[in-house]
């Protein structure tokens, strides 16, 4: 007897596995550029290798007198444009290939908006919010140490990162100027004010973030009055966004930290927010509010979108129910290239990290300025100086962008990497 044939089973569709190594992610992206920018083979080869990778032991004596051995990194790309630039970030996740990845971008960034830096970055393998003042000061002034080598006001200027802040540069510039003999208050930026920093350093991160904003919603005809803003991630960055967004009356809908976000749809005002995380250690449960993960946020229907904390937190795995209009990458490398493409194909206007969050190495490069120069400038010339930057480094990287017809993120790549390029030949190959 015959028996009736199954109905074929239909294939399951399975999204494509992404590689989430930020140093390939950042190779990609140049690849990229460097395609619609036709470089010869061996150019390639040279901007899409580090400079030069040092690896170190950390060995810090702990509050309880033992001692503990961290590893620490320094990482430079590129220096074809001037001194490395970049942070130095102290988090349990830091590895060497992120460090790579984040010295890449710093390239690509100081080149984005112009200024005369390359691209550095270091890292320390550390839980720092379990760590005592003491336990980091120990920790920061050996990592300091270690570096010496490779940092200086004419080679690699660190700045602060993720979980390090003006008291970390603050030790750093002690150690490097003791074992000079002499206070070299350019060593790094990001410093207290009382001791060669610049006035409006803290918040140019967030401000030249609002700022390209501004820009790109000038183009999409929205306005910064009355538009839904959510920012994944509530620290240094994110915070003072927060703040810089509400001054414009923008409406803070939902924020978040490592612990989980808060949402209220008629707008949360971020210096309460700030306040009750001093006290908290964290904004989830402020009240007022209602709890969201951070994955809701990011998935939220809004107008503009800030991505303030890691990498890769919008991914192939949910670019396509991201809602806003604008994404503006306050963060370095939160996006990865497969997303890019859709969050393009859906009309999300996407501001690049090298772009997005150029501001806070913009205010470093005045503050080296003044260190160099001893001659210090006020508030307002800081801020004048820095929106002039960014509103200039838009406008380039928006017209590349329609010259090339891509995405905004190609478009700033073709012009940072056109002109670290165009260094390196003019400059040619030693010896």
């Amino acid at each position: 007897m015959a028996t009736a044939k199954a109905a074929p089973q239909p294939i399951p569709r399975i999204a494509p596995r992404e590689d989430l190594n930020p140093h390939r992610i950042a190779q990609i992206q140049f690849d990229l550029a460097a395609e619609y920018l036709k470089l010869d083979p061996g150019l390639r080869q040279i901007l899409r290798s580090p400079k030069r990778v040092l690896e170190v032991s950390v060995p810090t004596k702990m509050d309880n007198g033992q001692v503990k051995v961290f590893t620490g990194y320094r990482v430079q790309h590129n220096v074809a444009r001037g001194p490395a630039k970049g942070g130095i970030r102290y988090h349990p996740n830091v590895t060497l290939d992120e460090v790579k990845a984040l010295a890449t971008w710093m390239t690509w960034k100081t080149a984005a908006v112009n200024i005369p830096f390359g691209g550095g970055k270091g890292g320390v393998i550390c839980d720092a919010k379990r760590m005592s003042k003491g336990e980091l000061e120990r920790m920061t002034r050996r990592y300091a140490s270690e570096i010496l080598p490779l940092i200086g006001p004419e080679q690699d200027i660190p700045a602060p990162d993720v979980y390090t802040d003006s008291q970390t540069m603050a030790w750093i510039m002690d150690t490097y100027s003791m074992t000079k003999g002499y206070s070299s208050l350019g060593v790094v930026t990001g410093k207290p004010v009382s001791i060669g920093g610049s006035e409006g350093r803290k918040e140019a991160t967030a401000r030249g973030c609002m700022v390209v904003t501004e820009e790109a919603c000038k183009l999409k005809k929205m306005s910064l009055r009355g538009a839904s803003v959510a920012i994944q991630g509530f620290g240094n960055a994110g915070s003072l966004v927060a703040r810089l967004f509400a001054e414009k009356k923008s409406r803070i809908v939902a924020i978040s930290d490592s612990r989980g976000g808060v949402f209220n749809s008629c707008g949360i005002d971020p210096l309460k927010a700030m306040r009750y995380k001093e006290r908290s250690g964290t904004v989830v449960g402020m009240p007022g509010t209602s709890r969201i993960s951070n994955d809701d946020l990011l998935t939220m229907k809004c107008d503009i979108l800030v991505p303030a904390a890691l990498e890769n937190v919008i991914t192939l795995n949910n670019a396509d129910q991201i809602k806003a209009k604008v994404v503006a990458e306050a963060a370095n490398g939160p996006t990865t290239p497969h997303a890019d493409e859709v969050l393009a194909r859906k009309g999300i206007t996407l501001l690049p990290d090298i772009l997005a969050n150029a501001g806070g190495v913009t205010a470093s490069y005045f503050e080296w300025v003044q260190d160099l120069q001893s001659l210090f400038w006020p508030l307002s010339e800081v801020n004048a100086k820095l929106e002039s930057v960014m509103r200039r480094a838009f406008q380039e990287a928006y017209e590349t962008m329609r010259k090339h017809r891509t995405h905004m993120r190609t478009g700033a790549y073709i012009l940072a990497v056109g002109r670290v390029a165009d260094a390196t030949l003019v400059r040619g190959l030693f010896p």
